[in-house]
């Protein structure tokens, strides 16, 4: 019995370290159900793009403005960098009010906590044209939202591998 003990104990150290590393890199994949911080970005984001895809209607598109910050930073690799909301809000009213909507592709979202600052969204979303109905482009995104004095604003954004929808 003695003899066993060793050889249990080098099995163990052999296999665990295996096991453990299979656990801890395994990254879930979904959300998880009850986590406040999800849901609070989640509903952000469904109202921040409400008002963006309706942005020709009265009224859209300053409630669209009024999620950014007066500085935000927003990388687009197609169309550049604009350093500030009153750029960026021009830049949505020529290109997309009227144009096409954004649509969060279902399952995508992910939300990461920023310590004693807000949160990052990531995922991706396509684009549908109005005049045709056609989906014919999609992208992933990164979204900095800051919690500062009960309100959420978005302070830096990425959209980025702007591809066809196929």
């Amino acid at each position: 019995m003695n003899q066993l003990i060793p050889l249990i104990a080098a099995a163990l150290m052999v296999v665990a370290p295996g096991a453990y590393a299979a656990s801890a890199t395994t990254a879930p994949a979904t959300q998880p159900a009850a986590d406040p911080l999800f849901d609070t970005v989640s509903a952000l984001d469904a109202a921040v793009f409400d008002a963006f895809n309706t942005c020709d209607k009265p009224g859209q598109l300053q409630k669209h403005a009024d999620f950014f910050d007066e500085g935000v930073e927003f990388y687009h690799d197609n169309g550049g960098v604009t350093w500030s909301r009153k750029d960026m809000l021009a830049n949505t009213e020529k290109h997309v009010c009227g144009h096409f909507r954004r649509e969060l592709i279902p399952g995508s979202l992910k939300v990461f906590p920023i310590k004693d600052f807000g949160a990052i969204a990531q995922g991706s979303h396509r684009f549908c044209q109005f005049d045709s109905g056609r989906c014919d482009g999609i992208a992933d995104f990164v979204i900095v939202w800051r919690l500062k004095d009960g309100v959420w604003q978005i302070t830096r954004v990425l959209s980025y591998g702007h591809r066809p929808n196929t």
